[in-house]
């Protein structure tokens, strides 16, 4: 059971405590996707966790996006993104992607679509959207996204995050929260 604390200045409701809550998401395995965009003649980009199709009519996806994150308000004024699906070999791409240092796209062979959005190297799959509503929920932004394009890329077998670490078939480095969830690494 996860602990809760009473805090009667919200609605009396209790309240979770974050590293516990934390803990309990890593039981849910997702794939792991980079959300590309351009600042101008820039591409920026971030790695995400949070991705799910919403519609098929209107073909919609949505992502979430933390408000401390520097890449998602530059893409978010650009209005248009490109989820890029990671395959299960591509840890190089998400750690690039997931932290907050160093150059993204130095020496990295991307391309840019016809949607004027970066589209990496190798994914599973392209989803080229544009930004359709955003919607502030706690400290993330719940982006809904147009579907412009779908473009498969690869065959390959996705990657997962399960447990705070990459894959379920062999364990893997324990990745800790602040490496991939802290400092607004991930959006």
């Amino acid at each position: 059971m996860i602990p809760m604390t009473a805090e009667p200045a919200l609605t009396g409701l209790p309240q979770l405590d974050p590293a516990a809550f934390r803990r309990a998401m890593a039981e849910f395995a997702s794939g792991v996707t980079v959300i590309t965009g351009m600042d101008g003649a820039e591409p920026v980009g971030f790695a995400c966790q949070s991705f799910a199709s919403v519609s098929l009519e209107p073909p919609l996806v949505l992502f979430c996006a933390d408000h401390r994150g520097r890449t998602w308000p530059l893409i978010r004024a650009s209005g248009r993104f490109c989820v890029n699906i990671l395959g299960e070999d591509q840890q190089d791409l998400c750690g690039r992607f997931g932290s907050s240092k160093g150059l993204k796209y130095q020496g990295l062979d991307w391309e840019t679509s016809r949607w004027d959005t970066p589209s990496l190297p190798g994914v599973l799959l392209r989803v080229h959207a544009s930004v359709h509503s955003v919607h502030a929920e706690g400290d993330h932004d719940v982006v809904i996204g147009r579907i412009l394009e779908v473009e498969h890329v690869n065959d390959g077998r996705p990657m997962v995050f399960f447990r705070s670490r990459f894959g379920l078939d062999e364990p893997a480095p324990l990745l800790t929260p602040e490496m991939w969830f802290g400092s607004g690494q991930w959006g």
